[in-house]
């Protein structure tokens, strides 16, 4: 299957495995998209992943374990994607988008690799606004 967007396909799946009370979904790996699932980990919207190697395929799968909470509703309630590839949004240091108040988390490709919304304000960088989280 070939996207032209793999990290839209990447949140799509997320979406769709949470709108069906998966334990998991599974995707192709790349770094970016390990760097996200990092991220989610950290901030504590997933329970895990792990990036599984086939040698059936050359392409390594990433298996990110869904978290939820009281009657199974799920932990990440929301996830938009912000930088396509037909439009790239761009951030300067002092303008990094807070999401719902600082409630929610953006996740920005900088100089110094993808972080947080928050680290980037820490260090002083600004990037692309990969995407949205709460």
């Amino acid at each position: 299957m070939s996207t032209t967007d793999p990290i839209a396909d990447m949140l799509t799946r997320l979406r769709n495995g949470m709108a069906v009370r998966r334990r998991y979904v599974q995707m192709p790996s790349s770094k970016v998209k390990v760097a996200i699932a990092q991220i989610l980990k950290d901030e504590g919207y997933i329970e895990g992943f792990d990036v599984i190697k086939d040698r059936e395929r050359p392409q390594p799968s990433l298996r990110i374990w869904l978290k939820y909470g009281e009657n199974r509703q799920p932990v990440l309630t929301g996830l938009q994607r912000v930088s396509r590839p037909g439009r790239r949004v761009y951030t300067r240091k002092q303008s990094i988008p807070l999401v719902l108040s600082g409630i929610g988390i953006s996740v920005l490709s900088t100089p110094k690799g993808i972080m947080t919304g928050r680290q980037a304000r820490r260090l002083g960088l600004g990037g692309e606004v990969l995407c949205y989280f709460w």
